[in-house]
């Protein structure tokens, strides 16, 4: 029984592994440029000029692509936030006995403790997609990239193209770093039950 164990979990990882190693070619500038209609993302010293795109999803449906990254991106900035609520509630709470350290000593026992919160939370976030369904119905017919809600109230978004993208690079790294951040964060924290650093 062992032994068909060790078979069958050895043939697992050699079929999953060759769907998530980058093929060997090194692709030229314009194709780096073509790939995902030409969106920031598939460049970087990490790649060493391949993209990374296991499932082909660029190729199969390419209509779809500003739909997949505006969906990266909303999930990216989800989780960034996600991130800070899952940390900063450890260091301090907002006022209110439901809200103290005694009711929930533990943050990701906040969902289960407080329902009516949850409800209100559900409320807002609800608000916030219904706003955005005009703004992807029509990605394709208007002159707006993923992502882009032209909401920079502090005026903070560069008007040079090249730190531009820089800027819309290192958002998209720093919200893929928080989408892992934030999935190792609530299994650390659900398995040992501990409080950040939930070790």
């Amino acid at each position: 029984m062992k032994l068909f164990f060790y078979l069958t979990s050895a043939a697992l990882a050699a079929t999953t592994v060759g769907a998530f190693a980058p093929s060997k070619s090194t692709l030229s500038s314009s194709a780096l440029s073509d790939f995902c209609n030409g969106y920031v993302g598939g460049e970087g010293p990490e790649l060493n000029g391949v993209n990374f795109d296991p499932l082909k999803l660029s190729e199969r449906a390419p209509e779809w692509v500003p739909w997949f990254r505006e969906a990266e991106l909303k999930h990216s900035r989800a989780a960034m936030l996600a991130f800070v609520g899952l940390i900063v509630p450890e260091i301090v709470r907002i006022p209110g006995e439901q809200f103290s350290k005694a009711a929930i000593p533990n943050v990701i026992e906040a969902h289960d403790a407080l329902p009516d919160s949850m409800k209100q939370i559900f409320m807002w976030i609800s608000l916030v997609e219904a706003t955005t369904f005009a703004a992807l119905a029509n990605m394709n017919e208007y002159d707006r990239t993923p992502g882009d809600f032209s909401f920079d109230p502090l005026g903070v978004f560069p008007s040079d193209p090249e730190k531009r993208k820089s800027y819309q690079l290192a958002e998209l790294k720093n919200g893929r770093l928080a989408m892992l951040a934030v999935g190792g964060c609530v299994t650390q924290a659900v398995i040992t039950g501990k409080p950040f650093p939930y070790i």
